[in-house]
């Protein structure tokens, strides 16, 4: 694993090739808060000028994608987006891939978050549905138009994976053996994680979407640094964890960079002899 150091990278002797495709997890890779950071998305329109793809990779619902990264495929500068963990990809032209969910796997996924007491919410291509509502979700549900509560809404929509969000950090669902009806359970963050079916992954999506524009998943590079990227950096040719990437992740990469306040991607980016 090359390690890039964060104060002064080392450079690396011979020239590496160039990436066909970039794939960009957002959360922590590029934007910070739900907002791209905008050394990031200078860099991304600089790319865009290149032969190099761009395409976003993350477990985000399609319909709670940022606006700011949206806008950004609307304007050409990003070529494609994969969303919901490799469930649904999609660019401009429209659909590209997707996996929803069988209507046993859904009833599956709601009757183990029943049995753990868990609100939950099924992700379609156009909205959020809740089981229920709390008071933290009265508050974003009505800042967030594409979020409903309707605890039926999966019998009559297609739908692609299943949140669920802990009541603490030590209650994970860790007792329930998810592979015994062929999904699993991702952590993207302490007390919230995925329930997907086992076979369904960002690299899934990355398959599709190098099989769309003809290229081999190893001429690419893939950013991030949640555990949702585990299946993705083994895929790519390079993969490069974010500084304040899960450690299991940075286990797995190609290349460790810093965080986004430390211009990560632009560093690897200028290892490589990319626009940035």
């Amino acid at each position: 694993m090359f390690i890039v150091d964060k104060a002064a990278p080392a450079n690396i002797n011979q020239a590496l090739p160039v990436p066909k495709v970039i794939f960009f997890d957002i959360d922590d890779t590029l934007s910070r808060n739900g907002i791209i950071a905008t050394h990031n998305q200078a860099t991304l329109e600089a790319l865009a000028k290149t032969d190099i793809k761009l395409v976003i990779s993350t477990g985000r619902s399609k319909a709670i994608l940022p606006a700011d990264i949206l806008a950004l495929l609307e304007a050409d500068v990003l070529d494609a987006i994969i969303c919901m963990n490799g469930q649904y990809s999609f660019d401009n032209k429209g659909l590209i891939s997707h996996y929803p969910l069988s209507a046993e796997q859904a009833d599956k996924i709601v009757q183990l978050c029943q049995t753990s007491q868990l609100i939950h919410k099924f992700d379609s291509a156009t909205h959020i549905a809740w089981s229920g509502e709390n008071e933290r979700l009265r508050d974003f549900n009505a800042k967030t138009p594409n979020s409903i509560v309707d605890p039926l809404y999966y019998q009559s929509n297609p739908v692609y994976q299943c949140s669920v969000f802990f009541n603490n950090q030590f209650d994970k669902m860790q007792d329930i053996d998810f592979a015994q009806d062929d999904l699993k359970l991702v952590h993207w963050h302490h007390i919230g994680a995925d329930i997907l079916p086992a076979n369904a992954s960002k690299a899934r999506g990355i398959k599709d979407v190098c099989r769309y524009y003809g290229v081999d998943a190893t001429e690419c590079m893939a950013f991030g640094d949640g555990m949702n990227d585990l299946e993705m950096f083994d895929l790519v040719g390079y993969a490069v964890a974010m500084g304040d990437a899960q450690p299991a992740l940075i286990e797995r990469a190609d290349f460790v960079t810093g965080t986004i306040e430390e211009r990560g991607i632009q560093s690897v980016l200028k290892q490589f002899h990319i626009a940035s």
